[in-house]
């Protein structure tokens, strides 16, 4: 199937997502790779707020290289998802909706989404320049001094993924491979 559907995601919306689907998503997600899941995880230790709320929201797994003249952002494509496994259970329990990255997750991380009603989505890799033309606003919310790891919020309109771990929890890499 094929959906478009709006970020931050309603819960119908992911709930009718099945791995294997198209989707174009259009409205607000945010960034946050390795270093920025470990300050927030660091934070959470401590008993501190988060800087953003993530519930409903959408992670996409991305650092982009600086925007040329001209431009929004620079290439923006999806980095490995597996390394922020350690932290994502955490944040789906929290009420983060959805991700965006590419390749496996663990089995735990798959237990959270299935627990939490969330999905993960692939971006295709190799593919950041192209992805880059979808984003139509991107402002730095936190961690600065992270560089291109700093948490930004996207304005995307059309940003073209698969649903590769639905919310009952079917895989399409095990679908694939199967």
């Amino acid at each position: 199937m094929e959906y478009r559907i709006t970020a931050p995601l309603e819960k119908d919306a992911v709930k009718k997502l099945r791995a294997g689907d198209y989707v174009w998503i259009t409205g607000t997600v945010y960034t946050a790779r390795d270093a920025a899941h470990k300050r927030m995880q660091e934070a959470l230790d401590k008993g501190q707020e988060l800087p953003v709320d993530w519930k409903g929201n959408i992670i996409y797994y991305m650092g982009p290289s600086p925007a040329r003249p001209g431009r929004v952002i620079g290439s923006a494509g999806p980095t490995t998802a597996s390394r922020m496994d350690p932290y994502t259970p955490r944040l789906l329990d929290m009420g983060l909706s959805g991700m965006i990255g590419k390749g496996k997750r663990s089995a735990e991380v798959t237990e959270a989404i299935v627990r939490n009603g969330a999905v993960y989505l692939a971006a295709v890799g190799g593919a950041g320049a192209l992805l880059s033309k979808q984003i139509k606003k991107a402002e730095v919310v936190a961690y600065d001094d992270l560089g291109t790891e700093a948490i930004r919020r996207l304005e995307v309109e059309d940003l073209p993924v698969i649903v590769v771990i639905d919310a009952q929890g079917n895989d399409l890499y095990e679908m694939v491979n199967a």
